[in-house]
């Protein structure tokens, strides 16, 4: 069999397919498409959605037993660690003695000790130091905090469906100068998928969106046919959904094509202002991969292998939409 004849056969069954590949400045303008009062009217309907004050601020392997984790949600600090079950714990992130910062305390099974005079704290708590709610879904670990968030708690994260199994998943961590909004505002456009991230996406097309007017749980999703790029001219075309399940997260699903069912999960969650008083986001973004394909089963021996390419790719294009997310806070913050 001769190699273009082989090659011919190989992309009938692989879920690559050859495109042409259009030149970047002569693709289909989207700025119509992309009505601002659209955008700001998805984006209020979803700061409206309830949260049940629950931030997301690690991945689930990013917290472990032999050293604390510590960031800041909301300008509160935090600190999480395991216990030798694996439990989940996170509290206050400065000890009740003088204040040092507990995420260089020693781990003792569901306790830690304070380095600067031993103070114990743990995960039963006191009167002086009381352990926060918390849960791990085995891709992400959050948090409750009812003093930040300021509605009504709910026991556990709103959590969209994913698949079945989540073993083949990786999750990103970057911060930029925004808030939230403007986190989950760049997600509800996305047109400019194939214009800012060419090296990504390719063949966009916007097929739903929300109503200007009347937005509700049955018709806030946007639906669009996308081809992820891998090569010039080969990609991997899908239809895909965005909603948002609560005010600070946004979730893109691929319905069809290869990958069905696969998740893209983003969270931005407040870290409170940085030292030149602008405020800070953290976008934690989890990616949880799933075919139907034979194969598919061996990418669990993959792993080491695939998540720091699953990072790479959601790295790369969190440094560009964190430039796109930083520069409408600072259009909307300058005249404060």
């Amino acid at each position: 069999m001769s190699n273009r004849r082989y090659s011919a056969k190989w992309l009938e069954k692989s879920p690559l397919q050859r495109f042409s590949p259009e030149k970047w400045a002569r693709q289909q303008p989207t700025y119509d498409a992309a009505d601002p009062r659209l955008i700001e009217t998805a984006l209020r309907w979803s700061q409206q959605r309830p949260s049940g004050n629950w931030y997301a601020f690690a991945a689930s392997t990013g917290v472990r037993g032999d050293r604390p984790f510590g960031t800041t949600i909301g300008g509160r600090e935090i600190v999480a660690w395991r216990d030798r079950a694996g439990d989940l714990h996170v509290g206050p992130g400065a000890c009740p003695h003088l204040g040092a910062p507990l995420d260089l305390a020693e781990v003792e099974d569901a306790a830690l000790i304070c380095r600067w005079h031993g103070m114990r704290v743990g995960a039963g708590g006191s009167a002086r130091w009381r352990a926060f709610p918390s849960h791990d879904d085995g891709v992400l670990a959050w948090v409750r905090l009812d003093a930040v968030g300021g509605e009504t708690p709910t026991d556990a994260p709103i959590i969209q469906s994913r698949p079945a199994d989540t073993a083949v998943h990786a999750v990103t961590r970057l911060v930029g100068v925004c808030e939230p909004r403007d986190i989950i505002a760049n997600r509800l456009d996305p047109w400019h998928g194939a214009w800012f991230h060419p090296y990504s996406f390719a063949r966009l097309d916007v097929t739903q969106t929300p109503p200007l007017t009347d937005i509700t749980e049955q018709n806030h999703r946007f639906l669009l046919n996308v081809t992820f790029r891998v090569t010039r001219s080969l990609g991997v075309p899908v239809e895909a959904e965005f909603t948002c399940p609560d005010p600070r997260t946004i979730v893109m699903r691929i319905l069809s094509g290869e990958g069905a069912g696969s998740v893209v999960e983003t969270h931005a969650t407040p870290m409170g202002l940085g030292p030149d008083g602008k405020a800070r986001t953290a976008v934690v973004e989890a990616v949880i991969a799933n075919s139907d394909r034979p194969g598919f089963r061996h990418a669990r021996r993959a792993l080491p292998l695939l998540r720091p390419l699953m990072n790479h790719t959601a790295t790369r294009l969190w440094r560009d939409d964190l430039a796109y997310a930083e520069r409408r806070y600072q259009l909307r913050t300058r005249s404060r």
